[in-house]
Protein backbone atom coordinates (compact mmCIF):
# COMPACT_ATOMS: atom_id res chain seq x y z
CA UNK A 1 0.00 0.00 0.00
CA UNK A 2 1.20 3.51 -0.79
CA UNK A 3 1.12 6.12 1.98
CA UNK A 4 1.50 9.88 2.04
CA UNK A 5 3.52 10.63 5.16
CA UNK A 6 6.10 12.85 6.82
CA UNK A 7 9.87 12.42 6.76
CA UNK A 8 11.83 14.31 9.38
CA UNK A 9 14.82 16.31 8.23
CA UNK A 10 16.55 19.27 9.84
CA UNK A 11 18.72 19.82 12.86
CA UNK A 12 18.31 18.81 16.46
CA UNK A 13 15.55 20.92 18.08
CA UNK A 14 14.72 22.44 14.68
CA UNK A 15 12.35 19.98 13.00
CA UNK A 16 11.54 20.23 9.32
CA UNK A 17 9.41 17.68 7.51
CA UNK A 18 9.01 16.66 3.91
CA UNK A 19 5.62 15.39 2.80
CA UNK A 20 6.27 12.41 0.60
CA UNK A 21 4.74 9.39 -1.04
CA UNK A 22 6.28 6.09 0.03
CA UNK A 23 5.49 2.43 0.31
CA UNK A 24 3.97 1.68 3.70
CA UNK A 25 6.60 -0.95 4.47
CA UNK A 26 9.64 1.26 3.86
CA UNK A 27 11.23 2.94 6.90
CA UNK A 28 10.37 6.53 7.83
CA UNK A 29 13.65 7.92 6.49
CA UNK A 30 14.09 5.23 3.84
CA UNK A 31 13.22 4.89 0.19
CA UNK A 32 10.37 7.03 -1.15
CA UNK A 33 8.55 7.57 -4.44
CA UNK A 34 8.05 11.34 -4.62
CA UNK A 35 8.27 14.49 -2.49
CA UNK A 36 5.04 16.49 -2.75
CA UNK A 37 5.57 19.18 -0.12
CA UNK A 38 7.25 20.40 3.03
CA UNK A 39 6.27 21.50 6.51
CA UNK A 40 8.20 23.61 9.01
CA UNK A 41 6.24 23.57 12.29
CA UNK A 42 8.42 26.19 14.02
CA UNK A 43 7.78 28.85 11.39
CA UNK A 44 4.55 30.78 11.58
CA UNK A 45 4.20 32.04 8.01
CA UNK A 46 4.63 29.90 4.91
CA UNK A 47 5.40 26.85 6.97
CA UNK A 48 3.32 24.53 4.80
CA UNK A 49 3.86 24.05 1.07
CA UNK A 50 2.07 21.32 -0.87
CA UNK A 51 2.01 20.57 -4.60
CA UNK A 52 -1.76 20.23 -4.85
CA UNK A 53 -1.75 18.65 -8.31
CA UNK A 54 0.61 15.86 -7.26
CA UNK A 55 -1.22 15.32 -3.96
CA UNK A 56 -4.51 14.90 -5.83
CA UNK A 57 -2.81 12.59 -8.34
CA UNK A 58 -1.63 10.25 -5.58
CA UNK A 59 -4.93 10.44 -3.69
CA UNK A 60 -6.74 9.48 -6.92
CA UNK A 61 -4.44 6.47 -7.25
CA UNK A 62 -5.46 5.35 -3.75
CA UNK A 63 -2.57 6.58 -1.60
CA UNK A 64 -3.61 6.81 2.05
CA UNK A 65 -2.44 9.88 4.00
CA UNK A 66 -1.44 9.43 7.63
CA UNK A 67 -3.51 11.26 10.24
CA UNK A 68 -0.99 14.10 10.52
CA UNK A 69 -0.65 14.51 6.77
CA UNK A 70 -4.43 14.44 6.41
CA UNK A 71 -4.71 17.37 8.84
CA UNK A 72 -1.95 19.25 6.98
CA UNK A 73 -3.70 18.69 3.64
CA UNK A 74 -6.92 19.90 5.22
CA UNK A 75 -5.14 23.02 6.53
CA UNK A 76 -3.70 23.70 3.06
CA UNK A 77 -7.19 23.41 1.54
CA UNK A 78 -6.29 20.47 -0.69
CA UNK A 79 -8.96 18.13 0.69
CA UNK A 80 -11.72 20.76 0.58
CA UNK A 81 -11.05 21.57 -3.10
CA UNK A 82 -10.83 17.86 -3.88
CA UNK A 83 -14.16 17.24 -2.15
CA UNK A 84 -15.85 20.12 -3.97
CA UNK A 85 -14.44 18.96 -7.29
CA UNK A 86 -15.67 15.40 -6.76
CA UNK A 87 -19.17 16.60 -5.88
CA UNK A 88 -19.23 19.04 -8.77
CA UNK A 89 -19.57 22.05 -6.51
CA UNK A 90 -18.17 25.17 -8.04
CA UNK A 91 -17.59 28.33 -6.09
CA UNK A 92 -19.20 31.22 -7.88
CA UNK A 93 -19.35 34.90 -7.09
CA UNK A 94 -22.81 36.39 -6.97
CA UNK A 95 -23.70 37.80 -10.36
CA UNK A 96 -24.55 41.49 -10.19
CA UNK A 97 -25.48 43.23 -13.45
CA UNK A 98 -23.04 45.90 -14.60
CA UNK A 99 -24.02 49.35 -13.41
CA UNK A 100 -25.89 48.18 -10.33
CA UNK A 101 -24.54 48.27 -6.84
CA UNK A 102 -24.91 45.14 -4.71
CA UNK A 103 -27.42 46.94 -2.43
CA UNK A 104 -29.66 47.78 -5.41
CA UNK A 105 -29.50 44.22 -6.70
CA UNK A 106 -30.57 42.88 -3.29
CA UNK A 107 -33.43 45.39 -3.05
CA UNK A 108 -34.67 44.52 -6.55
CA UNK A 109 -34.73 40.79 -5.91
Amino acid sequence: MVKIRLRRVGRKNAPFYRILVADSQSPRDGKFIEVIGQYAPRKSEGSLQVDEARANYWLNLGAQPTDTVRSLLRRAGVLRRRHEQRLGIERKAEAVPVGEKPEEAAAGA
